[in-house]
């Protein structure tokens, strides 16, 4: 007997966690490109709070909303001027609090970003650094440190920024000499706050409080792992190439350093105190055997799980990338999280139109030309499975719709730093503003058809209200999966997951209870055993699934008796 003839008794998970959390459904909203209510080309909170029936309807437990904050939008957001304030672009303190209000009528809670690796440069506290003498109060708040060479003239280190480039600029003083040099692993108007100064950690401790007093529901913390710098400063070590060497799986050396632990430590009793279940979800791209050591009940609530983004299509990878990650939550009681898109990787819909073996440079070139149908067929089969996983389940907006990665955006007009400063692809292909309606102006995203990138003629059969209605969409299949997931109780670990044996060779089988998700990995359609033939079909990832088979590059929620 095999396991798949010995597990066909098993019942459904019928208890629940109490943290909303841990089994939630969080739908990203990237402000700038969600929804414009007042017609100058970019997305706005009031515009957010007008669809957010939406969020509703399709049935997610939350909305996570990328920076609305302060910003000269360097780096969409991320390079923020003021923590406690709304960019005029986006509204004010008042259109937020609505959305927040407005979420809550509707049963939707919000999560916030936080950004405390750097501030943007034009941040106050950032232009009174650069008006004060080195080794004042001032530029102790971020990391400032004297050049190398006879004259001050090399950098402190040899680090490199994410963004390409020197990770450090020199400063000129304000009696017109070469100054000091000012870290930034990221690009020039983001400046690293300097963590080992008490008064970054008690300005943190305020901005965290001003949300939550808001009403936040919790924070996704970008750059997680970056915070804390090793001591001194070190130099990195090089390749023969000069390149910083950076082994497989590990991390650069400015990042992963154990004192960011503290911060969540730190962070942890606030966020606990205020009622109602608040929490924080950390943005960390750690080696896989350091996440046990974020996530906790000291440290944070959750950690994404990006293993499982990465995963290439096939049953091995997949199935590792699921065991993995839900053993080492499970070793500190935390629930996994399962993302397949969002605001810094190609959407899922494109990667999964490449072969397996296919590796992606920054963003996507205009010469990748994915196969749309199989990348689609893929993707919604990949939503499945992550969707019956426990734990919670993250979604990018628009990927309901299916939207693919948009590579033919002219050069002028992309922002990613990334692009300006190295010449690559960059992120702003994921970043397209939303197709709400076919025959609108910007196809319903602003009334004036103003849209800050251009979206391509394909938005207009993928627009919300063209699937609308039609089960055969994607859309549809999203409402399906997410109201089934709630009512058989998915999310939650009561029975845990079981990878039973005995299917076809690239079938990969995953049991829940009595339901059983099957992902047909490979080119040719596979007859499926006797037991899951007699089953009950919940929802199929695409057409063509009859009784006993399933066609390839397909996903099957199965309800055995």
């Amino acid at each position: 007997m095999t396991q798949l003839d010995s597990a066909l008794t098993g019942a459904p998970a019928t208890h629940g966690a109490p943290e909303w959390w841990r089994d939630a459904v969080v739908y990203q909203v990237y402000p700038r490109s969600f929804a414009d209510s007042d017609g100058d080309g970019m997305g706005d909170l009031p515009g957010v709070t007008a669809r957010l029936p939406y969020l509703r309807d399709l049935g997610v437990d939350a909305i996570w909303l990328s920076p609305f904050y302060t910003s000269p939008q360097h780096d969409g957001g991320y390079d923020v001027a003021d923590y406690t304030d709304v960019d005029p672009r986006f509204g004010s303190l008042a259109d937020a609090d609505a959305l927040i209000a407005r979420a809550h009528e509707l049963g939707l809670r919000v999560v916030v970003d936080l950004v405390p690796n750097h501030s943007s440069s034009e941040h106050v506290l950032f232009q009174q650094a650069l008006a004060a003498a080195p080794g004042s109060p001032e530029r102790d708040l971020y990391v400032f440190r004297e050049g190398r060479g006879e004259h001050g003239e090399l950098p402190p280190n040899n680090w490199t920024s994410i963004f390409h480039g020197p990770a450090w600029t020199r400063v000129t003083e304000a009696d017109g000499t070469p100054g000091q040099w000012y870290l930034h692993i990221f690009d020039t108007s983001q400046p690293d706050w300097n963590w080992d100064n008490p008064a970054v950690h008690e300005m943190f401790r305020g901005v965290l409080r001003f949300w939550l007093d808001r009403g936040a529901d919790g924070f996704r913390v970008d750059v997680a792992h970056g915070m804390v710098k090793p001591e001194g400063l070190p130099d990195a070590t090089v390749n023969a190439e000069g390149l910083i060497d950076i082994p497989e799986g590990e991390v650069p050396v400015y990042f992963d350093n154990d004192g960011v632990l503290d911060i969540y430590r730190e962070w942890r009793p606030i966020v606990d105190s205020y009622a109602g279940d608040r929490m924080m979800v950390l943005e960390a791209w750690i080696p896989e055997h350091r996440l046990p050591l974020y996530i906790g009940p000291e440290e944070a609530h959750q950690s994404f799980n990006f293993g499982f983004l990465q995963a290439r299509w096939g049953v091995p990878t997949m199935r590792a990338a699921i065991e993995k990650p839900l053993a080492l939550a499970d070793a500190v009681g935390a629930p996994t999280t399962w993302v397949l898109s969002n605001h810094d990787v190609i959407r899922h819909a494109t990667r999964y139109g490449f072969p397996p073996e296919h590796r992606f440079g920054e963003g996507l070139s205009r010469e990748e030309v994915p196969d749309t149908e199989l990348g689609r067929r893929r993707a919604r089969a990949a939503t499945l499975l992550m969707l019956a996983l426990p734990g919670s389940a993250y979604l990018y907006q628009g990927e309901e719709l299916g939207l693919p990665e948009v590579a033919d955006i002219p050069d002028e007009l992309r922002e990613d730093p990334s692009h300006h400063r190295a010449g690559v692809p960059g992120r702003d292909g994921c970043r397209v503003p939303l197709p709400w309606e076919k025959d609108a102006p910007a196809y319903g995203f602003s009334p004036t058809g103003a849209s800050w990138l251009p979206q391509p003629a394909v938005f207009a059969e993928l627009a919300a209200d063209v699937q609308a209605g039609d089960p055969t969409s994607t859309l549809e299949m999203y409402r399906l999966a997410l109201r089934l997931r709630g009512e058989l109780g998915l999310g939650r670990h009561v029975e845990g997951v079981e990878f039973p044996d005995g299917l076809p060779e690239g079938v990969l089988a995953v049991r829940r209870g009595s339901v059983w998700v099957l992902v047909n990995t490979g080119d040719a359609a596979v007859e499926l055993p006797a037991p899951l033939a007699a089953a009950t079909l919940l929802v199929a990832s695409g057409p063509g699934v009859a009784r006993g088979v399933l066609p390839a590059d397909t996903a099957v929620w199965l309800r055995t008796a």
